[in-house]
C-alpha cells in the first residue's frame, strides 16, 4: 500500500510565498466577498415587506421551511445544504422589477439522513408567480433528480404562471408543462416525491402536488383549479376559497390530500418524518472505499486555490492544474494517465471521499512536445497551455472511453481556450482527433461533472464537456468565462468587421474612435462571458468558492451514486 501511495503521490508546485500569489488571493477574495454580497440580497427574495406579509398570513419564508426541514451538521450546526441556481434569473425581468433566484429555491439537502432534491417556491417574490426562468428552474432540478434518482420535495406556495409572460411559460416541451410530465416520468422510475401545500397552489401548478407520490397540506392553504373570483367569472358560482379548496375540503371530501397539518412547523416536521421512512436505493455501482474525513484529507490546503488565478478577466494565467487536483482528491493521490504524451490534458484516476473518479482538466502551462505527424514530424514544439492539441484530444478520447468501460464517474476541470488551429494542427487531424474526443463524451454512460475554473470557450468547451452534453452538475468559480471566444479576442474580431463596413460607407475612423468601439465591444463581451450571466440563465449550476470545491464535489459524488443502473457504453462510430 506504501509504494502505490508513493507512486500516485502529487507534490505542490504552488509558491504560496510568491507576491503573484498573494496578489491573486487577495483580488480573488474581493471578488468572492462581492459575490457573496450580491448573493446575500438574492436570498433575501422579495425583501422585507413580503416577508411580513408572509408572517401576518401565519406563514413562513421559503428559507425558514428550509432551515426547519434540513438535516444540521453535527460539527458547524450549519444546515446540510448545497444550492443550486441561486443565480437563476439575474439581472433579467427588470420592467417587472425583477424576479430574485427566479422566485424559487432549488437544491440538494439532506433530511432526516437521506439526500434529496429540494423545491420550495418563493411566495415572497410575486406571490411565487412562475417566470420563464422559474420553470426552467424547476425543470433543472427535476433532471437533475431524474439523472440520479434523488428523492424529490417540493414545498409549493405560488399563484401559478405569471400572466404577463404566458406565452414563454406555457407552451414549449422546456416550459411549465414539462414540470408534470417529468412527475410522472419520475414516479415511474421509482423516484420517490413528496409535495407540502403551504400557500397558494392554483391553475395549472394545482397538478404538480397530486401528480407526486404524496400530499401534505397546511391549513390555511389553496388547492384549486381555478379561485373564486375566476370560478364566478366563468360560471357564475359563489363561493369562499376555504369551501372551494382549503385543506379540510380536500382532507375530507375530495380526499386529495393525504396529510392534513396545522400550520408550516407541523407540516415540516411530518415531511421529516415520511422522509425518514423511504428504503434505501439499491447497491451503487461505482467503485467505493471506506473513507476518513481526516486521514484520507488532501495533503495541501484548499485556500491555497485563492492565490491561483488572477481573476481579472484579461489576465493570462499560467498554472500546473496538478495543483488544483492535490487539493480535491483523497490523500492528494493521482494514477496520471499517458503523462508524458499530449500534455496539455491531464487525466487520470483518483479518489474524492473514498469515490473512484476520473478527471480530465486542462493544463495551463506550457509543454514541450515530440511531433508525430505533419510537416513539422520529428521537432520539438511549444504547446500553448489551455490550448488543445491532436495528441491531447486522443489521449483524453481514449480516457473517456476507459473511465466507461470500467464504470468511473468523470470530472472535467475546464481552462481551455480551445482546439489547436494553422496548417500544422490541421495536417495532424485536429478536427478528426476532436471528434473522437466529442464524441467519447457525446456517448459516456458514467455520471460526469463539470467544473469550469478558468476559460470555457468555443468548441473546447463542448469536448470539456459543456452543458449541452449532459453533465449531472455544472459548477463554476468565480473567475469562469464562459463564451464562444475571450472578450480581447471577440472584441478585435468584431471591431475589424465594424470598421470595414464603416469605411465602404466613406467614413475613416481615426485611433480614438477605434479604441471606442473596441472597449465598448469588449465590455459587452466580458459581461456575458461573466460566469453570473451565465447562472442567471442555468447554464451553471451553482457559482462555487474555490476551497469547497472538494466539499461540493463529495455532494455531487454522492448524488450521482444513487443511481446505479448505467447503460450499456456504446461509443458508435470514432474517427480513427
Amino acid at each position: 500500500m506504501a509504494d502505490e501511495a508513493a507512486a500516485s503521490a502529487l507534490g505542490s508546485k504552488l509558491d504560496t510565498g510568491a507576491v503573484k500569489f498573494g496578489t491573486n488571493r487577495a483580488a480573488m477574495q474581493a471578488l468572492l466577498g462581492g459575490m457573496s454580497s450580491e448573493e446575500e440580497t438574492i436570498r433575501l427574495g422579495g425583501g422585507e415587506k413580503a416577508a411580513e406579509a408572509q408572517h401576518k398570513k401565519r406563514r413562513l419564508t421559503a428559507r425558514e421551511r428550509l432551515a426547519l426541514l434540513l438535516d444540521k451538521d453535527p460539527v458547524s450546526g450549519n444546515p446540510d445544504w448545497l444550492e443550486l441556481g441561486l443565480w437563476a434569473a439575474h439581472g433579467m425581468y427588470t420592467e417587472f422589477g425583477g424576479a430574485p433566484g427566479a422566485g424559487v429555491i432549488t437544491g440538494l439537502g439532506r433530511v432526516s439522513g437521506k439526500l434529496c432534491m429540494i423545491v420550495a417556491n418563493d411566495a415572497t417574490v410575486k406571490a411565487g408567480a412562475f417566470f420563464p426562468m422559474t420553470a426552467k428552474k424547476v425543470l433543472r432540478a427535476q433532471t437533475i433528480a431524474l439523472e440520479n434518482r434523488i428523492p424529490t420535495l417540493y414545498l409549493v406556495d405560488s399563484s401559478g404562471v405569471f400572466l404577463p409572460l404566458q406565452e414563454d411559460v406555457f407552451p414549449d416541451q422546456d416550459d411549465f408543462g414539462r414540470v408534470f410530465r417529468n412527475n410522472a416520468v419520475m414516479s415511474s422510475l421509482g423516484i420517490p416525491q413528496i409535495t407540502a401545500i403551504m400557500g397558494m397552489c392554483v391553475a395549472g401548478g394545482a397538478y404538480l402536488p397530486v401528480m407526486t407520490d404524496t400530499v401534505l397540506m397546511t391549513e390555511g392553504s389553496g388547492l384549486f383549479l381555478a379561485g373564486p373570483a375566476l370560478v364566478q367569472a366563468a360560471i357564475g358560482q359563489k363561493t369562499d376559497a376555504e369551501t372551494l379548496g382549503g385543506a379540510a375540503m380536500h382532507a375530507e371530501i375530495s380526499g386529495t390530500v393525504d396529510f392534513k397539518e396545522k400550520d408550516d412547523a407541523a407540516c415540516i416536521a411530518r415531511l421529516r418524518s415520511l422522509v425518514g421512512k423511504i428504503g434505501a436505493s439499491k447497491q451503487e455501482a461505482f467503485s467505493r472505499v471506506p473513507f476518513d474525513a481526516k486521514t484520507d484529507a488532501p495533503k495541501f490546503a484548499a485556500e491555497d486555490l485563492y492565490g491561483l488565478l488572477d481573476p481579472a478577466p484579461a489576465a493570462s494565467n499560467s498554472y500546473d492544474v496538478r495543483d488544483v487536483i492535490a487539493r480535491i482528491v483523497d490523500r492528494s493521490e493521482f494514477d496520471e494517465y499517458k503523462a508524458d504524451f499530449g500534455r496539455t490534458l491531464v487525466c487520470g484516476y483518483a479518489r474524492i471521499g473514498g469515490r473512484a473518479v476520473g478527471i480530465v482538466a486542462n493544463q495551463k502551462t506550457h509543454q514541450q512536445q515530440t511531433v508525430a505527424m505533419g510537416p513539422q514530424a520529428g521537432m520539438k514544439r511549444t504547446e500553448f497551455g489551455g490550448v488543445i492539441y491532436t495528441e491531447s484530444a486522443q489521449k483524453a478520447a481514449r480516457f473517456i472511453m476507459d473511465c466507461n468501460q470500467q464504470l468511473v464517474p468523470l470530472i472535467f476541470l475546464h481552462d481551455v481556450n480551445g482546439f489547436m488551429v494553422g496548417k500544422d494542427a490541421e495536417w495532424s487531424g485536429i478536427i478528426r482527433a476532436g471528434a473522437k474526443m466529442v464524441s467519447a463524451v457525446s456517448t459516456s454512460v458514467v455520471p460526469k461533472i463539470t467544473v469550469i475554473i478558468g476559460g470555457s470557450f468555443g468548441a473546447g468547451h463542448y469536448a470539456m464537456c459543456g452543458k449541452a452534453y449532459d453533465p449531472r452538475f455544472v459548477f463554476a468559480w468565480p473567475t469562469a468565462r464562459y463564451a464562444v471566444m475571450s472578450g480581447a479576442s471577440a472584441a478585435n474580431t468584431l471591431v475589424e468587421v465594424r470598421v470595414k463596413q464603416l469605411e465602404r460607407s466613406g467614413k475613416v475612423l481615426g485611433a480614438e474612435e477605434k479604441q471606442s468601439i473596441y472597449d465598448e465591444i469588449k465590455a459587452t463581451y466580458d459581461a456575458q462571458a461573466d460566469p453570473r450571466y451565465g447562472a442567471a440563465r442555468l447554464w451553471i449550476d451553482a457559482i462555487i468558492d474555490p476551497a469547497k470545491t472538494r466539499e461540493v464535489l463529495l455532494e455531487a459524488l454522492e448524488a450521482c451514486a444513487l443511481n446505479p443502473d448505467v447503460p450499456k457504453f456504446n461509443p458508435g462510430v470514432l474517427q480513427t
